[in-house]
């Protein structure tokens, strides 16, 4: 769901996160988003390498930069993504 849509400056839920995650991800992955699940490995179950993983990275950071001003991934943190619960949990971290 684009950013648009929300209410602006209206702070985002985990499911609200989740939901952003799972909608790129599927549209990298070239997957329905219903068969993403949250404990999903992003290499495991997914198959996703990591250019999928760049790619999702930033498509987030687009997403949510409009939501909150400067939003970024840290370089660093980007090994630490191993699942859809890290990047969530990274994302909601960061915006709260």
């Amino acid at each position: 769901m684009p950013a648009e849509t929300h209410v602006e400056g209206a702070p985002l839920g985990r499911d609200e996160v989740l939901e952003i995650v799972r909608d790129r991800l599927a549209d990298i992955l070239e997957i329905e988003p219903t068969a993403i699940n949250e404990g999903d490995s992003f290499a495991d179950d997914l198959d996703a390498d990591s250019l999928a993983l760049i790619e999702l990275v930033e498509a987030l950071e687009e997403e949510l930069g409009e939501r909150s001003v400067g939003f970024r991934f840290d370089d660093d943190d980007l090994d630490d993504l191993k699942s859809v619960r890290d990047a969530v949990d990274y994302v909601v971290s960061r915006l709260g």
